[in-house]
């Protein structure tokens, strides 16, 4: 079997069912397991992505309205590479490749099986994780896996349980204002949070600012879609330049962080138990055997005072 993945979560999973020696080749975005880095990697932006977040919407949308490309494909590479899989999704028309992008790019026979993940859930990612192993024949490894991740999740609930539950607003995008969706709000309410914006199993719209101020929550858990600790950390500026920022409740309690939300609370894959972990390390100061502060998530600092 050889395997393209252009997906991030998709090559997570195929590497949690222990056929990572099958893939031949990667999104730009995959990432995890380190190791998979070296891959030859098939796509690539079709724009800056280090423009400042307002910049990236605007110039995401105008490619939306206009029918142009968010990311090319490498078709020339993947007929090398010659798949039998090719993994894409079909949730987000932003977040990754989709299976228009790949007709458009002239890629849909390059490979014997062309996989569109579509997620929304955690039940959606398990659904995904049973599609990938039956389409490279690993059911019995699927069980397995679905169970472990559940039984993680499942360990930290009944840990939080009888903690009192704080309020939360999570963030997936800066600027404009989105309140995290999709599987989010269930990874939360798992590690015993109470979530003020945002709704399970649908896909996180923009919100005004005002919102964020009237819910005023507890914590305030800043993990933009794509971006990494780094990059979520460059959004400060943007944060404390909104009015009454620094008359939040979270603020003024220290119960602000910012977080790694490209591998952990945007990604549809295996590292959703993590994620539960580290929500619970933020709420709860519970900590694991694996600390996850200074890796994946950081108590916010004001500008001012880092630039001191």
């Amino acid at each position: 079997m050889r395997i393209v993945s252009l997906l991030a979560s998709g090559t997570e999973i195929v590497c949690g069912l222990g056929a990572g020696k099958d893939l031949v080749g990667r999104s730009h975005e995959c990432d995890n397991p380190d190791w998979v880095k070296r891959l030859p990697v098939c796509t690539h932006p079709a724009f800056d992505v280090e423009m400042s977040s307002r910049a990236i919407n605007a110039e995401v949308s105008r490619r939306i309205r206009a029918n142009e490309p968010l990311y090319y494909i490498d078709a020339e590479l993947i007929a090398r590479l010659d798949p039998d899989l090719l993994i894409t999704q079909e949730h987000c028309d932003v977040c990754a490749v989709t299976p228009r992008d790949v007709a458009r790019d002239g890629c849909q026979d390059l490979a014997r099986q062309v996989l569109a993940l579509s997620a929304g859930t955690v039940r959606g990612i398990y659904d995904g994780i049973f599609a990938v192993g039956k389409a490279i024949d690993r059911v019995a490894a699927t069980r397995g896996l679905v169970a472990d991740i559940q039984q993680n999740i499942d360990n930290v609930h009944r840990a939080m349980r009888r903690k009192s539950a704080p309020t939360v607003v999570a963030l997936e995008w800066t600027d404009p204002v989105f309140p995290m969706g999709n599987w989010g709000p269930e990874l939360v309410e798992a590690a015993n949070g109470k979530l003020l914006l945002g709704k399970k199993g649908e896909h996180s719209q923009a919100t005004s600012w005002a919102r964020v101020r009237e819910a005023d929550p507890e914590f305030l858990i800043i993990a933009p879609c794509g971006y990494n600790l780094s990059r979520s950390m460059r959004e400060i500026p943007i944060l404390e330049a909104l009015p009454g920022w620094f008359k939040l409740s979270a603020v003024k309690n220290a119960r602000v962080v910012f977080a790694d939300g490209n591998k952990f609370f945007n990604r549809s894959g295996t590292t959703i138990a993590e994620t539960v972990e580290i929500v619970a390390e933020i709420l709860h100061d519970h900590r694991f055997p694996q600390s996850w502060e200074g890796n994946a998530w950081q108590r916010y600092t004001p500008a001012a005072r880092m630039a001191a």
